[in-house]
């Protein structure tokens, strides 16, 4: 080989290595950007997962683990080896989320199933402490925890804490770190299954459980940490409630015992759950403090139907929370004692019976400051009245009132009348003024400010001529219902004000006028115990911090059941809890609930008709049908006082009265019109008519500023829960420029001291009543989220959503398909009511000589044009609300076509 021949090979040989060289470095580039950008992606995809949208979620794949030798256990055999699940979440996640943050006060609730008892039981207690929380059906997706980078959800509670053992690593890594950022703890009950655990292991949790158990003689942990209400002095002895117990074996520090309680049948069971002592306690809550994970957790053995764990529930939430609770020990007790002359002979109070009341209410007040029976009466009946009594308890009337001083009093009405029988004030101020001469001729006092109508009777439904001679004879400030906003589910009692009267809450205890004997008590003397130990009544006064109960003279006759009860309940909750009971007089109970809770000063009117313990009490004279049917909502300016105009010419269609203040538009259910009441809003209305064919009329009414109100959805849906919702949309950029020049036209100060460019470019810097005049121009057009809101309450297929632009064009078939959706009869084709009127360029209604009745010369006037930018200020602002409506209608698939603008914007 030569020399040149020689040097050309090994050029050759160093070009091929070089290349080599160059290949390898290139593979191993490629490699480390595809890892990076794998990388990257994963990042994103995190991200987005963590903070996207509601609706927007990851379905959860088919559960993996499996309680793989959870055999059914026999009583007589012993399990040889433990269960392990093994459950393993991925490594916690780096966030980007700060300890700045914080978190909003709503708890996520996981539930089997809508109406599972466990979970309707979980959300009883959460509904009665006022507690805000979102329901989970389910694990079939997760929701979103953030939003707006602020954690959503204080607390997690699963009804069925198996759902969070098996939960998927990736959202089980989720929720767990989302609860180590934001604080959040977890809530579990045991979980369902039909074959009994035996030492079967939740290997990540170092924790062991044992199901399906029979206990008893359950014991409270005295130095546990989660204990605020609940005391922790007393062993509950005997067997407990339910043969489906779950206890915790702790195979780490995290844990706290939170009670223990026995088996029932130690020497039946294996070695591995009990010892050779057969007194061994077992764990049966425990709180896990969150050494291992970082997420503290409080599990119970049994639901909420054992009695002690609701005690222990709202402990463990306030824990949680890390709430301040200094203050929630207190519980404020009035017993109203009604009707106290009020009673056949046989069944009223003799002198016996009031000596042992007032003795026993000296005996309370040692106990409980300040307490007092609060006395009810009905002059009319003094002695018997017209049925007479006995000398014995005409000595016991006689001994009230020689005693009046010891007591709190109250008026009813003279002779016990129900209010809602009289159509006017009246008959109500004679009854009234007759009490009043009654209370002044025998030393009561007048001045407590506290009246109770009987039978509750309207008080709410509201009948205003009994507050009218309320306020005028008694000077009233405070009373008290048993329905509002409905007698049952009682655990939603609430108060309201109205005309400046104060209306509690009132509970009931069980006793009636018919419940004086014991032995005769309905349901056995074990109902009435099982209410007061751990039941109805015992979790009335542990829910409610200001407690009014209602009871009859005879529960103080007789058997006395009413000193029977109350004592056994106070000693029971000296007994059980840390609660302090106090009392106070009527009007400084009120002031004590509405500084608690005042945003029950707003009442919400409900419709009679749906309540039949409300029909009773609602007078004759007022039907339901005067209520509309059909609510046109708007938004202002999108063609509302035509479709106003338009549904009057149909001859089975009216509108309500014209109100002086507002026109066409009542204006009800958004202003303080709402406070004056249901009467107030009915008188709008007339009383319907049947034709001939039976076929009833249906009364709308119109006011456009409904739409974009907080709260007008939840007030109509509840006293107008079948009527027909009616939107009319238009481009919102149109809307707005037309709000704004209708502001101006009318002269408002402000509109006419600013461009519409200079109100949309309104910034945090600007005049706070500029800010507000941009608000009102420019949300009521951010569409989707208003009609979200209606969807909270009303069903999507109560709600028409028009297009205004049709409306305008076309609007007799936007008639057409707006009487099939209201189902009217008859039928009526509106080319025989309206026609275009070509020198006003819109339709108008054709009157009885044929002539044309057009809108007034304010509606559909022209305006200069928009500047071009604030037109693409607003384009850019409406863009994803338009978004947001497009998605929306697509889901509800009206019979109307999308709206051409919505289409056009779009595109």
């Amino acid at each position: 080989m030569t020399a040149s021949s020689f040097k050309d090979q090994l050029l050759k040989e160093s070009k091929q290595n070089s290349w080599r060289r160059y290949s390898q470095c290139a593979a191993l580039s490629r490699i480390i950007l595809i890892t990076f950008l794998l990388s990257v992606c994963s990042l994103f995809l995190l991200a987005w997962f963590v903070n996207k949208p509601e609706g927007e979620v990851r379905a959860i794949p088919s559960e993996r683990y499996d309680f793989s030798s959870t055999e059914e256990a026999d009583d007589d055999v012993d399990i040889p080896s433990d269960t392990v699940i093994d459950i393993n979440p991925s490594p916690s996640f780096e966030s980007n989320i700060t300890s700045r943050l914080r978190h909003d006060p709503k708890i996520l609730l996981f539930v089997e199933t809508q109406y599972s008892p466990v979970g309707r039981d979980i959300v009883v207690v959460l509904e009665a402490t006022r507690r805000r929380f979102r329901r989970e059906v389910g694990l079939a997706k997760m929701p979103a925890l953030t939003a707006d980078d602020r954690g959503k959800f204080s607390l997690v509670i699963f009804e069925n804490i198996e759902r969070y053992f098996r939960m998927d690593n990736w959202n089980r890594s989720l929720l767990d770190r989302y609860c180590v950022e934001y604080h959040v703890g977890i809530i579990g009950f045991p979980p369902i299954v039909e074959h009994s655990l035996i030492a079967a292991t939740i290997a990540n949790l170092q924790l062991q459980i044992h199901t399906n158990l029979q206990l008893q003689n359950y014991r409270i942990n005295s130095s546990s940490s989660v204990l605020h209400m609940t005391k922790a002095e007393e062993v509950l002895h005997g067997p407990l409630t339910g043969d489906d117990w779950t206890v915790f074996v702790p195979l780490h520090s995290t844990y706290e015992p939170v009670s223990w309680a026995e088996l029932r049948s130690p020497r039946k069971f294996s070695s591995s759950v009990s010892s050779s002592k057969p007194e061994e306690e077992l764990i049966t809550a425990v709180l896990d403090t969150g050494a291992l994970d970082g997420v503290r957790k409080v599990f119970f053995g049994q639901s909420l139907k054992f009695w002690l764990h609701k005690l222990l529930f709202l402990d463990t939430i306030s824990f949680l929370l890390n709430e301040q609770r200094a203050n929630s020990l207190t519980r404020y007790i009035l017993i109203d004692v009604d009707d106290i002359f009020v009673g056949k002979k046989g069944t009223r109070m003799t002198d016996t019976d009031v000596l042992v009341m007032m003795d026993t209410m000296e005996r309370w007040r040692k106990k409980i400051p300040g307490f007092k029976f609060n006395l009810g009466f009905s002059g009319k009946f003094l002695h018997g009245g017209p049925t007479g009594a006995t000398d014995e308890e005409t000595k016991g009337d006689d001994l009230l009132l020689a005693n009046v001083s010891k007591f709190w009093w109250f008026c009813h009405t003279w002779g016990h009348s129900q209010a809602h029988l009289y159509n006017n004030s009246d008959s109500i101020l004679r009854e009234m003024q007759m009490n009043l001469l009654f209370a002044k001729e025998h030393n009561i006092p007048t001045n407590s400010g506290y009246v109770v109508s009987p039978h509750h009777s309207g008080v709410y439904p509201v009948h205003e001529p009994l507050y009218d001679a309320w306020k005028r004879v008694w000077k009233a400030q405070v009373t008290s219902t048993e329905q509002y906003p409905h007698f049952k589910p009682t655990h939603l009692h609430r108060g309201f004000i109205h005309r400046g009267i104060k209306i509690l809450p009132r509970q009931t205890c069980g006793l009636y006028t018919h419940t004086m004997y014991l032995d005769s008590y309905p349901g056995g003397q074990q109902k009435l115990l099982s209410s007061i130990k751990g039941g109805d009544l015992f979790t009335t006064l542990l829910f409610n911090p200001v407690n009014v109960y209602m009871t009859h003279l005879s529960n103080y006759a007789a058997d006395r059941l009413g000193l029977y009860t109350f004592e056994k309940l106070f000693d029971f909750v000296r007994q059980w809890t840390n609660l302090r009971l106090r009392s106070l007089p009527p009007s400084k109970m009120a002031d004590v609930y509405f500084s608690m809770f005042p945003e029950d000063s707003e009442p919400v009117w409900s419709n009679p008709c749906e309540d039949n313990r409300h029909l009773k009490i609602w007078a004759g004279s007022k039907s339901c049908e005067r209520l509309p049917k059909l609510l046109v909502i708007g938004p202002q300016k999108t063609g509302t006082t035509a479709l106003f105009t338009f549904l009057n010419s149909h001859p089975a269609i009216k509108s309500n009265y014209k109100n002086p203040a507002t026109f066409e538009e009542v204006q009800f259910f958004n202003g303080n019109n709402y406070y004056k009441g249901l009467d107030w809003y009915m008188n709008f209305f007339p009383v319907p008519e049947n034709d001939n064919n039976g076929s009833a009329e249906l009364f709308f009414e119109k006011s456009a500023t409904y739409f974009d109100h907080e709260m007008v959805p939840q007030r109509a849906f509840a006293l107008l829960p079948h009527a027909s919702i009616v939107a009319i949309l238009i481009d919102p950029v149109r809307r707005a420029y037309s709000w704004y020049q209708h502001m101006k036209a009318d002269g408002d100060p402000l509109a006419n001291s600013y461009s519409f460019l200079e109100v949309v470019t309104a910034s945090q810097d600007s005049p706070r009543l500029l800010r507000h005049l941009k608000s009102r121009c420019l949300r009521p057009g951010e569409y989707a989220g208003h009609l979200e809101r209606w969807l909270d309450y009303y069903p999507s297929t109560q709600l028409l959503i028009i297009d205004g632009d049709i409306l305008r064009s076309d609007p007799i078939t936007i008639m057409h398909h707006l009487q099939r959706f209201v189902k009217i009869k008859p039928f009526v084709d509106y080319r025989d009511l309206v026609r275009l009127d070509k020198k006003k360029g819109f339709y108008c209604q054709i009157m009885s000589n044929d002539s044309s009745k057009c809108l007034g010369r304010g509606k559909g006037r022209r305006y200069a044009p928009m500047d071009s930018q604030a037109e693409a200020i607003l384009q850019r602002h409406y863009q994803p609300h338009n978004v947001a409506l497009h998605k929306l209608l697509v889901r509800l698939n009206q019979p109307v076509p999308l709206p051409t603008w919505l289409k056009a914007d779009l595109s």
